[in-house]
Parts: structure tokens; sequence; C-alpha cells
């Protein structure tokens, strides 16, 4: 039997990361060979993770409440488990295992239980690892681990890992009064998006990408071209709030690589309550999601319609919603990075194409006319609401899109 010192059966914690692991069906399987060994508590963490969560019909045995990074979800597994496991499939085995270095490296108290990294199980290349010193003192878990999962174990990792120290830089130069960060990306291929907190700053040409910025200010991406809007966004346009580079969540490509099988109208709205659509007016609770799509879970959260600003926040947060059972107005203007390769927009919904440059002036103004300033409100009519926002954007619109 697989068993902490105490004798009873072993508390199993796993974090998972990224879509890609439960497209595949990794996640579940790791999930059902686990349980047999164990008492397995799975949490996950990242927007796009929990889209693919819903898709399988796995939301019952993954946690997907909390909006947490992996190191965060681990330091939490630390309290509740015997032996705690970071399941990932990166886009290769390498980038998969700087991605585990990296976490291991943001844990705030490494040793306090047994950590390993299960990178790309369904791979043939998959392989088991250690990602702290206690880990490779429990050779008989990992054994047994490497038995059940049918995966190799690699050699222990060093703490501290020197690539994941070298990626990012920080000089402070007193004489110009500026702290500067560089912050070099792995697994980058030439063409990709490049992003910072769920927004494209730039594309890259090369395959050695860095991020630098001074102040909190990103100024330049070595191996790459910025793209100015993005960080306009980014900063938050003229309030000009800077940004942890260091901190920041980075990285290139899609926000889900894999193909996948979505959702299809399974819940039909959320919250067990008439469709905002039905044939009499009610009250309905309307949120805007303005360039953060990546938080479409948590600000959606009671709605029953939502208006996205950006071709992306479009993409990205009705997509989302769609499996919510919640309509959108989504406001857009062709500016688009596709950063999805697919969508699904739920029933009722619309999409304005507004002239280049002209979704951000209209969200900004539909919150201050439509929604008083605030970034949701409860109207009595959402027809007339849809109406109004129409007619505030007439004189911009190209297109309408209605689903």
């Amino acid at each position: 039997m697989f068993l902490p010192s105490n004798g009873l059966k072993m508390k199993i914690g796993l974090v998972i990361h990224g879509p890609e692991v439960i497209d595949s069906g990794e996640a579940k399987r790791v999930f059902e060979k686990l349980s047999c060994v164990g008492k397995v508590e799975a949490r996950l963490g990242g927007t796009m993770g929990k889209v693919a969560v819903l898709d399988a019909g796995l939301e019952n045995i993954i946690d997907i409440s909390r909006h947490e990074k992996p190191s965060a979800c681990i330091e939490s597994l630390f309290e509740t488990s015997d032996f705690v496991c970071l399941l990932n499939r990166g886009k290769t085995i390498k980038t998969g295992k700087v991605f585990g270095e990296m976490v291991a490296f943001r844990l705030r108290e490494p040793e306090i239980k047994p950590l390993v990294q299960i990178e790309s199980p369904a791979s043939t290349a998959g392989i088991l690892r250690s990602l702290n010193k206690k880990a490779g003192e429990y050779g008989e878990y990992l054994k047994k681990l490497s038995e059940i999962l049918g995966l190799p174990v690699e050699s222990p990792l060093p703490l501290q890992s020197s690539r994941v120290q070298n990626s990012v830089f920080i000089d402070k130069c007193s004489a110009i009064g500026k702290i500067r960060v560089i912050r070099k990306l792995s697994g980058v291929f030439p063409g990709e998006n490049i992003l910072v907190n769920g927004i494209v700053i730039g594309k890259a040409f090369s395959s050695e990408v860095s991020i630098i910025s001074e102040n909190g200010f990103i100024v330049a991406i070595e191996g790459g071209e910025i793209k100015e809007h993005g960080l306009e966004k980014l900063h938050n346009y003229e309030k000009r709030d800077p940004i942890d580079l260091e901190k920041s969540w980075v990285k290139s490509g899609d926000l889900r690589r894999s193909n996948f099988s979505p959702l299809q109208g399974r819940k039909p709205n959320v919250h067990g309550k008439d469709s905002v659509f039905s044939s009499r007016p009610t009250a309905c609770r309307v949120v805007i999601i303005d360039h953060a799509a990546e938080d479409t879970f948590e600000l959606a959260a009671n709605a029953e319609f939502v208006v996205t600003v950006g071709d992306d926040t479009t993409i990205i947060a009705g997509d989302i919603l769609s499996r919510l059972g919640i309509p959108i107005i989504g406001i857009t203007d062709g500016d688009c990075d596709r950063i999805s390769c697919r969508t699904e927009i739920f029933p009722g919904s619309i999409v304005l194409r507004l002239a280049a440059g002209n979704d951000d002036i209209l969200g900004k103004k539909l919150k201050q006319e439509l929604l008083g300033g605030e970034n949701s409100a409860v109207l009595e009519d959402i027809y007339a609401f849809k109406e109004d926002v129409i007619k505030l954007a007439e004189p911009l619109i190209e297109a309408v899109f209605e689903y």
C-alpha cells in the first residue's frame, strides 16, 4: 500500500495546470489512478483551464472555485495533504520542466511536504520528477507513483535552479533612478503572441524573447515587437498603472492549444432563473468586462447578462459565458490577436463591430451613460438596454452579428 507514516490512507493533493492536460484526458486518468491509492483533492487555477474542466464534465472532482496561481494552490494543499503533485502538459517536455521549476522556485516554504511534477503523462517522453528535497527523500512513494502512472522517475531537481534564477534579472540603476526588470521567456515559437496578465503586448519573431520593464512599465521586447495598444491596456490607459513584471503572469501562444468538444448548453442558466430573454421583462444584473477576460468567472458571478469590451475579450469571455448560459453584447473593432482558436457564443447575444480604434471609447461611454459609472447594475428591461447600447454605438457600427 501507498501509506503515510501514520498508517492511514494517504491524502494526495493534485494541482492541475492548463487546459491541455484536461483536453487530452490525462487529468482524468491521473486522478483515477491516484484515487486507487489515496484520497485525492484536485484543484485548478487559470481561466481557460476552468473552461476545459466544464467541457470535460469534471467540475465535480476538480475544484475550479478558486482563482489562484499553481504555487498558491500547492501552498494551500501542503496544509491538508501528505503528498502534492503538480500535473502539467507543456508545449515540449523541456518547457514543461522549466514551468515546474518556476513554480517550485516561487514557493515561500518549499519543503513542508513532498512535491512532485507529473509532466505530460500520455507522452512517450512523459516524466515524474521531484520538485523539492522532501520528495527525493520519499523514494518508496516515488517508486509507487512511477508504477501507478507508468512514468520514469527523473533525477531530483536541485533547489533554486540557476535556469529559473536567470529567467528574471533585476537591475537597480541608482545613477538614473530606475529599476529595470528583464524577464526571459521559455518555450517561445516565432510568430506567437506574447501575453502579460492576459493581455497581448506583442509578437515574437525569435525563440529567444525577453520582456524589459523600467519602474514598472514595459519598454521593450527583445526578440519580438511591441503592440502599443496592448501596453496601453496593460497599464490602464491614462492612469498609467505600473506592474510587477517579476510576478506577473507571462506566456506566449494560444490560451488553449488543444482540440476539444465545447460544452453544449448543459446549463441553460447557471443561476436557475428564467432566461433574460423570457417573454416577460425581469430584473437583470448586467456586468461589463473590459479587457479582463482572464477574470470572467469572478467578474460574471451573479450576472445574467454581460457586456464585453475588446475583440479578444469578447472571444474569450463570450466562450466562457456560453458554458454558463449567459448572453453578451460584444464591443469589438476588428483588432483581434487570435489568442483562442475556437469560440462559442450563447444564443441571444449580439456582437458589434465598430470602426477601428473605437471599442475602448464606446466601452467607457457605455459604462458612464448606461451603467452609472459602475462595473455592474441591475436593470429592469434588458431589451431596452440592448437598444440603448446599439443607439449609443450607431454612428460607429460597421457590422452587427446576432447569435
